[in-house]
Parts: structure tokens; C-alpha cells; sequence
């Protein structure tokens, strides 16, 4: 079921994992995923496990146009409704369940170290200044797209997206 769950998930996105369409891929009754995650998020989580996660992965030079293309991906993700949904039920889910917690937030540490080896790059190569510390430049970055899409359900623009990264310091250009 988790493979057939993780195959969704790399296929179609957030949205297609449903105990339903798990239940079809994997040839058991519905009953049966039931059983085994009552709760869409902790069949997500459980899909969600051990997969690396796609965003902030492989920082690119220059880093301000890598970060933007990034950012405009997680924004675009999170414009679809059933995944700002999903993605604010793990959320939720963390406050008080600590076996979603766990991995909520190691998602979270894994997007923060990401976010600042990229960053650190760009500082090391000239390419900008700045001095932020890790977890407010996750928060700098990502929080605005989470509450954009989230909180007013509007897209997030390219000129939202480029004054975010922006504002984390004066960038450079780098010559070629």
C-alpha cells in the first residue's frame, strides 16, 4: 500500500493520495488502508517517509535565479487547493501528534539546511551579503508563499516571489 501510495504521490502529486486511489493501486479494499491510517495526513506522512524531498535540492549558480525558480515551484505546488490543504493538516497534525511531528520536522530542517548551503554558497561566491540566521531565512522565504496561498488563496507572482528573495540581502550580479 505505501508503495502504491508513493507511486501517487511521485506521479501525480499530493492530491492522489486518497485511501480510494490507494486502495485501487495496491488491489485491497478501502477498509483495509482505512485500517491501517485512519487519517489522510498519516497515510501522506507515511508516503511521504523516506522520500526525499523535491525542493531546494540542488542549489544551481546563480543562486538568486535558482532560489527564485525554487520558490516560484513551492508556490505553484501550494497553489493547488488539495495540497495547501494536506500541507496545513501535517501541519496542524504536528502540534499535537508526535508521530507526525517527527518528521514534519525534519522536513522542516532538511528545507532550512538547504535554503542555507545555498545561500552560504552565494555569500562565499560574492553573489550577496547578507547575515540571517538559518530558521528566520527559511521562515523569510517560505512563510509568505505558505500564507499567500494559504491564508488570502491568491497565486504568489513573480514579482511577490522576487522581492522575497531580495529581501534576504543585497544580491550581485555575477559576470557570464
Amino acid at each position: 500500500m505505501l508503495a502504491a501510495a508513493r507511486r501517487l504521490l511521485a506521479e501525480e502529486g499530493l492530491d492522489a493520495v486518497t485511501h480510494q486511489r490507494v486502495a485501487q493501486e495496491a488491489g485491497v479494499g478501502r477498509a483495509t488502508v482505512y485500517r491501517h491510517w485512519p487519517r489522510t495526513d498519516q497515510l501522506l506522512l507515511d508516503a511521504m517517509g523516506g522520500a526525499d524531498l523535491p525542493l531546494f535540492r540542488a542549489p544551481e549558480t546563480p543562486v538568486r535565479r535558482w532560489l527564485r525558480k525554487e520558490l516560484r515551484q513551492m508556490a505553484d505546488e501550494l497553489a493547488i487547493p488539495a495540497v495547501a490543504a494536506v500541507s496545513l493538516t501535517l501541519a496542524q497534525s504536528a502540534l499535537s501528534d508526535a508521530r507526525i511531528a517527527h518528521p514534519h520536522d525534519e522536513s522542516v530542517k532538511t528545507i532550512t539546511e538547504r535554503i542555507h548551503a545555498a545561500i552560504r554558497s552565494a555569500v562565499a561566491a560574492g553573489e550577496l551579503e547578507a547575515d540571517i540566521e538559518p530558521p528566520d531565512l527559511t521562515a523569510m522565504l517560505v512563510g509568505p508563499i505558505v500564507y499567500r496561498a494559504t491564508m488570502q488563496r491568491a497565486p504568489a507572482s513573480d514579482d511577490f516571489l522576487g522581492r522575497l528573495v531580495d529581501s534576504v540581502g543585497t544580491w550581485h550580479d555575477q559576470p557570464g
